[in-house]
């Protein structure tokens, strides 16, 4: 697929991932949209920045999955008139992605439908943007205008608020359904009340230290955004990792995917009334991070990666110790997994609960394990497998169902072949050096990290600017795609339905919300 504006020339850098980047104009960028979705292709991200200092314009970049790997477009946008070609009347995703690009930069995508606020939460003026360099704090909190849901009008039609304070020990987010009885006719959503400013924040960090932010975009997803980071941070370095510390990486985030499937699955138990898989489950994920901390000093694996390398290395002792808790512990998903098949209460509550057919899920852009269950055949440790995936050869787990039973069995067989990655780690890792120094960057460089992390995929672009500093980076959470497809799972279902539900998805309020 060729690209208006993008050379053919991919990166080859070992470890990197295969992106090209380029400027295009206002033409190009509409017509790369149309040429990408009528390919087959994907968004992956959409953000924007202040270049006005260097060149009185702002930069808006978008990022697609092709055939070819990651294609980015840089498109200049004049300080004077900021606004930009919308995309999402091909990629609805996109919808809230502009409008918190709207929020924080002040750059508005033409033609959009919806300009409704979606970042700002009255923590800063209407008319000012957190993200373009002469933002000025307010003194004060802001007042917030009522946000306009959309309403739901007939007969029998009541709405039930939901949040953003929620009972469980859970992040904030609102939820808005109008229902019937039980029955729920529509869904809407209202997040980023978690947010954190942390594009703006990169910009206090050094090339070399910015992997302690990313690593903390999203805390469950520690090592996929961390080697997100690091590949874009080498991309812009032209610096290769040691082998040991591929393998190593490949270690970590798989142990990662292990211990949030192992704790979805007992949440999922514990919201059908199964309180016996959530103990069972949860005891399992606890032994499972006390061996990461003590193999790796670190429960949950945070700033173990970093440019050039990992922090930490595993003892011959404890790579016996990894292989003993595999073994172990698959045997006892083995039998939680007969449990859960057989249970007919269980499978009551799973079976077509929450479903997303293939075509919508194609259509609204659904990735990651919930994109898989619904048919999105998408792995990026399969697609563009960095090393040691390249060896490994990860299969794909993919479901056609698209209901709470689909997104449950996908998990237990991600764990499955999750524990076959592990062994094969663990018996063929090389010995040798974890880290490797690494050079300051070259002012304006740019680079990108794409990572599959077990809830999808982990996206990291790093500008340097001047003494080894960021200039600008930007941190995607798959959540972003994800969350928007929850709203037609539930439609359909009845209220009580919509914990299971939402469970299923297991989105990430802090990473959407960054």
């Amino acid at each position: 697929m060729r690209i208006p504006g993008h050379p053919v020339d991919w990166r080859t850098l070992p470890g990197a991932v295969p992106a090209g980047v380029a400027r295009v104009t206002p033409r190009q960028w509409t017509e790369g949209a149309r040429l990408v979705h009528e390919g087959g292709g994907r968004l992956v991200a959409l953000w924007g920045t202040d270049h006005r200092e260097y060149n009185g314009a702002f930069t808006i970049y978008v990022a697609y999955a092709v055939r070819e790997g990651l294609a980015v477009q840089e498109l200049p946008v004049r300080g004077d008139r900021p606004a930009y070609p919308e995309i999402a009347g091909l990629f609805p995703a996109a919808n809230r992605m502009q409008r918190a690009l709207y929020d924080l930069l002040g750059v508005a995508a033409e033609g959009a439908a919806d300009k409704r606020p979606w970042i700002r939460h009255g923590a800063w003026p209407a008319d000012a943007f957190p993200l373009r360099n002469d933002f000025v704090i307010p003194d004060g909190p802001v007042a917030a205008e009522p946000y306009p849901f959309v309403r739901v009008e007939g007969d029998g039609v009541h709405e039930i608020p939901v949040g953003p304070i929620h009972a469980g020990v859970i992040e904030p987010g609102q939820f808005r359904f109008s229902v019937v009885g039980e029955k729920v006719l529509r869904l809407e959503e209202r997040l980023a009340f978690t947010h954190k400013g942390i594009d703006k924040r990169f910009a206090s960090f050094s090339v070399a230290d910015g992997y302690k932010l990313a690593g903390r975009v999203s805390g469950d997803s520690t090592v996929a955004f961390a080697w997100a980071y690091a590949q874009a941070a080498e991309s812009l370095l032209a610096v290769v990792p040691p082998p040991r510390a591929r393998w190593l990486r490949a270690l970590a985030l798989e142990r990662e995917r292990v211990a949030n499937h192992l704790g979805d699955l007992g949440a999922l138990g514990n919201d059908a009334a199964f309180g016996f898989a959530f103990a069972q489950f949860m005891r399992l994920k606890e032994d499972w991070l006390r061996l990461n901390r003590d193999a790796f000093g670190r429960r949950l694996l945070m700033d173990l990666i970093v440019p050039g390398g990992v922090d930490a290395d595993v003892s011959a002792k404890n790579a016996e110790r990894f292989l003993r808790q595999v073994e172990s512990v698959e045997r006892e998903v083995t039998a939680l997994q007969h449990i859960y098949e057989d249970h007919a209460g269980l499978q009551d509550r799973f079976l077509s609960t929450g479903r997303v057919t293939a075509v919508l899920a194609r259509s609204l852009g659904l990735c990651g394990l919930a994109g898989r269950s619904s048919g999105q055949a998408y792995d990026l440790r399969a697609d563009f497998p960095a090393p040691p995936y390249d060896v490994l050869e990860p299969k794909k787990i993919v479901r056609a169902a698209g209901d709470v039973a689909a997104r449950v069995q996908a998990r237990f067989d991600e764990v499955h072949e999750s524990m076959r990655l592990l062994r094969s780690i663990l018996l063929q890792m090389p010995e040798g050096e974890r880290r490797v120094e690494i050079p300051e960057p070259r002012p304006g460089a740019f680079g990108v990290g794409w990572v599959e992390g077990w809830r999808g995929e982990a996206f990291v672009a790093i500008e340097a600017g001047g003494e080894g500093r960021i200039r600008h980076a930007h941190a995607h959470d798959p959540s972003w795609q994800n969350w928007p497809l929850l709203e037609p799972a539930v439609i359909g279902n009845i209220v009580p339905d919509f914990p299971l539900i939402n469970k299923s998805f297991n989105l990430s309020y802090s990473g959407h919300d960054s």
